[in-house]
């Protein structure tokens, strides 16, 4: 529901929840398991943050918008192994379940309404909890990701809605592949991507020397942080990363919020705090609110211990309704 205070609709956080975001996980122990997305809810019903947000229900994505980021054959591969109801998509991180077409679509849908809203002004500030599906390449899977929800995004951000200049900043403990080697000689997709060293974490990419390829040279900045950063390395380096997203005068903010970094997580090493969530989102929104409307994108990412979902979200979510336009 939305906020009372709020009479200005194009003020609204929006923020997305429903069973066909819920079904985006796999079985098994997996670590992207279905009850990621209850667990965030639960914690945001206990802190009143339902009621002081726009909750908006899930969409799902048409096989041409899928398109506009994936290659067909890899498409075509998805589809039929979800028909099929088992196999990889790549070397074992990312098993197929029957219907995984159909929950990805649903991700990428919900990320694309969440697009509209803010391109059209209905809202300045959106979160798609299950989204940020950051290491799926244009015609491969990988790491717990069929669909690029970011990539198809920004995609659909230029051919729908005209936006052509778009930020991207990443701060999930593991490097957002899917997204740099599918822009990576695009001048106008400006990226800051800051994770834990690849030598030590998936998918081992995202080095300092890898700042764009051809024209777009110096438009994508990689910060690898060591086993064990904890909020002050992170502070440290976040200073480069807004002044380059700062400079690059965007037309929109996406956010993968990834909560992997959070100590206590299973799959990585870092040492966060939620404090990290919080000043990154307050940032964004001050620096979407100079540069283009406010329009700041959030997407959940990667998370595997309940209680880092909980902390980092929720911190997301309490930023965006706190920093109010001046």
């Amino acid at each position: 529901m939305a906020n009372a205070d709020i009479s200005d609709r194009g003020d609204r956080v929006v923020v997305y929840h429903g069973a066909e975001l819920a079904r985006y996980g796999f079985g098994d122990g997996h670590p992207f398991g279905t009850e990621r997305l209850g667990t965030f809810w639960t914690e945001m019903i206990r802190r009143g943050l339902d009621d002081r947000v726009e909750v908006a229900p899930p969409a799902q994505a048409t096989r041409a918008e899928i398109e506009s980021f994936h290659s067909p054959g890899y498409v075509d591969l998805v589809a039929e192994l979800s028909a099929a109801g088992g196999g990889l998509l790549d070397l074992g991180d990312t098993p197929v379940f029957p219907g995984i077409y159909e929950a990805a679509s649903w991700v990428v849908g919900t990320t694309l309404d969440a697009v509209g809203r803010l391109a059209d002004g209905t809202s300045r500030r959106a979160f798609v909890p299950i989204a940020g599906l950051h290491h799926a390449r244009r015609s491969a899977a990988g790491g717990f990701c069929v669909f690029d929800d970011c990539g198809v995004a920004i995609e659909l951000l230029r051919s729908r809605h005209g936006i052509r200049r778009v930020a991207y900043v990443d701060i999930d403990a593991h490097h957002g592949d899917g997204v740099l080697y599918g822009f990576e000689d695009d001048s106008d997709l400006i990226i800051a991507d800051l994770h834990e060293d690849g030598r030590f974490l998936y998918p081992g990419t995202g080095w300092e020397h890898e700042t764009g390829a051809g024209r777009a040279v110096g438009t994508k900045l990689n910060i690898a942080l060591p086993p064990g950063a904890g909020d002050d390395e992170f502070f440290a380096a976040w200073r480069r990363a807004e002044a380059h997203i700062d400079a690059s005068a965007p037309e929109l903010v996406i956010l993968q919020c990834g909560a992997d970094g959070l100590a206590g997580d299973p799959l990585t090493h870092l040492e966060y705090t939620a404090a990290v969530h919080r000043r990154v989102t307050e940032r964004l929104c001050r620096l979407a609110d100079r540069h283009c409307g406010g329009r700041l994108l959030a997407l959940g990412g990667g998370g595997y211990d309940p209680q880092g979902i909980r902390d980092a979200w929720c911190a997301v979510v309490e930023a965006m309704l706190e920093t109010r336009p001046a």
